[in-house]
């Protein structure tokens, strides 16, 4: 796929070589960035999930309903700034990433994008992924927890075709609930895969349009805080 991550079939041991290099640099840097965060007394959410499942939409709402305020967001795209821009209308302190070729981000780039952000009286950083549900599992940031967004539109199956992300997740949100009966979405169906793949995640339903499950979410993110 992006030739960067190894999410291609190997050519070679070489190339298998060169990937293990690539990830060994990203986590040493990811350890770096994991006790930078802890010395801010971050909590550092990894979102991950497939383009277009609302990320962007929930964090506008998480912006303006924090109840400590301000919320930081570090976004990667392969082009643009509008998620960025979009979530500092909502009122978060918001750096965008572009990536380019990337299909990821890696702690190099997040690194890099923390040190321009402004952090005072900041506790909760969240770093909106690369949509994408396969390369960005790979790629450790430094993030405390990691989310898995799922909206009903992308269907049930999800967590059984792309086990990885999900399996790797702290917590699944299923997204878009005020859509979940024009798209035929099956809950339970969905609920039963996700606890099948990853039971001691955390689940929560949520619409971004209604607001409904965001207090649920954002009691868990309180609850998880450093102390």
């Amino acid at each position: 796929m992006c030739g960067h991550c190894g999410c291609e079939r190997p050519a070679a041991p070489r190339r298998l070589e060169l990937q293990r290099g690539l990830l060994e640099r990203n986590d040493h840097l990811a350890l770096h960035n994991r006790k930078h965060f802890a010395e801010h007394g971050l909590l550092t959410v990894n979102v991950m999930s497939a383009p277009g499942s609302g990320k962007t939409a929930l964090l506008e709402q998480l912006a303006k309903l924090w109840p400590q305020k301000p919320l930081g967001v570090i976004v990667g795209d392969q082009a643009t700034d509008h998620d960025a821009q979009r979530l500092a209308d909502a009122g978060a302190r918001s750096i965008q990433i572009r990536t380019g070729a990337l299909c990821h981000l890696e702690a190099s780039l997040v690194d890099e994008a923390f040190r321009q952000l402004d952090h005072a009286g900041m506790n909760l950083l969240v770093i909106e992924n690369v949509g994408n549900l396969v390369c960005p599992t790979a790629f450790d940031l430094g993030e405390t927890l990691r989310v898995a967004l799922l909206s009903v539109t992308e269907g049930e199956d999800k967590p059984l075709k792309y086990p990885g992300l999900f399996r790797s997740a702290h917590a699944v949100v299923i997204n878009k609930l005020d859509l979940a009966q024009a798209a035929g979405f099956d809950r339970n169906l969905a609920l039963a895969n996700v606890q099948a793949i990853t039971p001691a995640a955390r689940v929560f339903e949520t619409s971004a349009r209604t607001g409904e499950g965001l207090e649920e979410l954002m009691a868990w993110l309180q609850d998880e805080l450093p102390r």
